[in-house]
């Protein structure tokens, strides 16, 4: 008790002790609380603050040109070519309006509602935080008619505005050196940090140009320049991404829809294209501001596309309507996509603005691809086809079903283990390759995705260490169109990769024939006339027996337990004993008939399991 009376007498909590910071000086106190950290992150953002002015400019349509430069001493220059910011006296706080943006918190154009549709920005706080948290910072401003001029050193006024010269151009300038007793760790910039921000910009508002310079070096000839501008927008965003991560895309086209509310308050757009990648890369923006954790925008995104993607697997039969909805992350595999919204009032969620909270944002970009998306796959019917990769990402363990799309696409994906199990779905008459040469493979819409999934090239540029799946397991129906495919697709794999063959990669999937119950629980399967009839003596009694017409029949768990589970399937394992005699039988047997493609495949594969067929 002593000890706390102690206490009590040393630090009295009374009305005294409470600290007022008035103007600037709580910026100064506590940066972190404006921009996150004093480290190099925060020095970087005093950068973005500014520039996200200059966009703003551009976003009401003022604007299309910014110039950003690093001088030596790290001073930073940010010129726009914009309105400039007011030069006239705010009768409220009895000063030039240029002065209260960059000494009063709260104020600008982003807070009456007038100035700005929307807005990045610290809330409308960045150019006055950039201030109180520089060394010194000089305003420029081009009205048209004048050049006007003011200084300010930690936030604090050092010059009145003033006439410096005139002008007919129109813009801002601002130009800062960072204070050291703010920005202990380093007030050195990365030029590769602002570079990656300002091409996001530029990506975000299509047809803005912005100039990055790097003006640091003694040496003229060793400055940086970059020039960065995208009249494709967040499209070529997606197309950038690709690029630099070289992978294959799946379809050559990206997919763009981009819509807003009535009241033209709102706006929504996205981009998206799949790849031969097995994880999803979704980028979301609001406002231009990164929300790394995504929000409401993305959440709407991610609810259309799961939604029309099972409506459309439906359409087509791809999905019977027993069958349950797939995931959402099997749509989103190998899909890069950028969402970009910009609204008047954003809601971020947290001081870092990583998540968007808008509910409106939700239905918007929703209904967006909601309505734009069916009326693409209408037009576009091979996307949802897509490869279903798996998560290993080792041949040993991994296998891919190459699955003809009417008989069990969805089927297949649902009943997998997604650990090693790839799918890729194939739909309509693949190419008879026999008498084609190789540049009519590269590019045909049915034989590319094979070729990409499996990532070993074909003929002279096939390299059999590339191999992305130990196991290629060609799965169809037991009937004609499905003999067909198996031998179209052996004969494209010996033509066009052969080691695949000779090596004992390929594998036939041998679903069965019939289902029998006995009862409401008791279930055989035959895989042949000859089991079905064995089973039925055996059990001699009323049974149920089903006649499996395709694939496409089976629910997912039962395509599992009989097709797919490595403990019970059985296949049939593709060899090729003499290659020179295995080529001539193929250049006699890619005839018109159907019955000696079939023979083909009795002669020239052996059973993993004895089964008759």
């Amino acid at each position: 008790m002593d000890n706390l009376e102690i206490a009590k007498t040393e630090q009295e909590y009374t009305a005294d002790e409470i600290q007022v910071l008035e103007g600037l000086e709580a910026v100064r106190k506590r940066p972190g609380m404006y921009i996150g950290t004093t480290g190099s992150d925060g020095l970087h953002h005093l950068v973005y603050e500014i520039v996200d002015n200059s966009i703003d400019e551009a976003l009401a349509g003022y604007c299309n040109k910014i110039d950003v430069t690093i001088l030596p001493d790290n001073v930073i220059k940010v010129r726009d070519n914009g309105r400039g910011i007011p030069v006239g006296i705010n009768q409220k706080m009895g000063m030039p309006a240029v002065t209260v943006v960059f000494t009063v918190l709260h104020a600008g154009g982003k807070f009456g509602g007038g100035g700005y549709k929307v807005s990045g920005g610290l809330h409308g706080v960045g150019a006055s935080v950039v201030n109180a948290l520089s060394t010194w910072l000089e305003v420029k401003v081009c009205d048209g008619e004048k050049i006007y001029r003011q200084r300010y050193e930690r936030g604090n006024i050092v010059t009145d505005l003033e006439i410096i010269g005139e002008s007919t151009e129109r813009g801002t300038e601002v130009i800062f050196k960072a204070d050291p007793d703010i920005f202990k760790e380093t007030v050195v910039y990365d030029y590769a940090i602002l570079e990656k921000r300002l091409r996001e910009q530029a990506f975000l508002n299509a047809g803005i140009h912005i100039e990055l310079r790097d003006e640091r070096d003694e040496n003229p000839e060793n400055h940086k320049k970059e020039s960065l501008c995208y009249e494709g927008g967040i499209s070529s965003y997606v197309e950038y991404i690709h690029k630099r991560k070289s992978v294959d895309v799946l379809h050559e086209n990206i997919i763009y829809f981009a819509s807003s509310n009535e009241e033209q308050t709102s706006f929504a757009e996205v981009a998206f294209q799949y790849n031969t990648d097995y994880t999803d890369n979704i980028i979301s923006f609001a406002n231009n501001i990164r929300t790394k954790e995504g929000g409401t925008h993305e959440e709407g995104f991610k609810r259309a596309i799961t939604t029309v993607m099972n409506e459309y697997a439906r359409k087509l039969k791809f999905l019977k309507d027993s069958d349950k909805n797939l995931l959402g992350e099997d749509f989103r595999e190998g899909m890069t996509a950028v969402i970009s919204v910009k609204l008047r009032e954003a809601q971020f969620e947290g001081q870092t603005k990583a998540k968007l909270g808008n509910t409106e944002m939700r239905t918007l970009v929703q209904n967006l691809v909601n309505e734009k998306l069916r009326v693409y796959f209408d037009e576009n019917p091979d996307l949802p086809g897509k490869l279903a990769d798996c998560q290993s990402r080792n041949p040993e363990e991994t296998e891919v079903y190459i699955v003809e799309g009417d008989s069990a696409g969805g089927s297949a994906k649902n009943g997998r283990d997604r650990k090693y199990q790839a799918i890729l779905p194939l739909w309509g008459k693949m190419l008879n390759v026999e008498k084609v040469r190789e540049d009519k493979i590269i590019g045909n819409d049915k034989l590319m995705p094979v070729i990409t999934a499996l990532g070993t090239g074909i003929k002279s540029d096939f390299d059999i260490t590339k191999l992305r799946y130990g196991k290629v397991i060609i799965m169809a129906d037991a009937d004609v169109d499905g003999s067909h495919i198996r031998t179209l697709l052996l004969t494209f794999f010996f033509r066009f990769m052969k080691p695949l063959v000779e090596q004992g990669h390929v594998y036939i999937a041998q679903p069965p024939l019939y289902r029998i119950t006995k009862g409401k629980t008791n279930h055989y399967y035959a895989y042949s006339d000859e089991e079905r009839d064995r089973i039925l003596r055996e059990l001699n009694c009323k049974t149920e027996i089903q006649r499996y017409k395709g694939l496409g029949e089976m629910d997912p768990e039962q395509l599992w337990e009989t097709t797919m589970n490595p403990e019970t399937r059985i296949m049939l394992k593709v060899t090729v004993e003499d290659a020179e005699a295995a080529d001539e039988t193929f250049k006699i047997l890619m005839g018109e008939k159907v019955e000696p493609r079939r023979l083909f495949i009795e002669e020239n594969a052996k059973y993993v399991q004895n089964l008759d067929i």
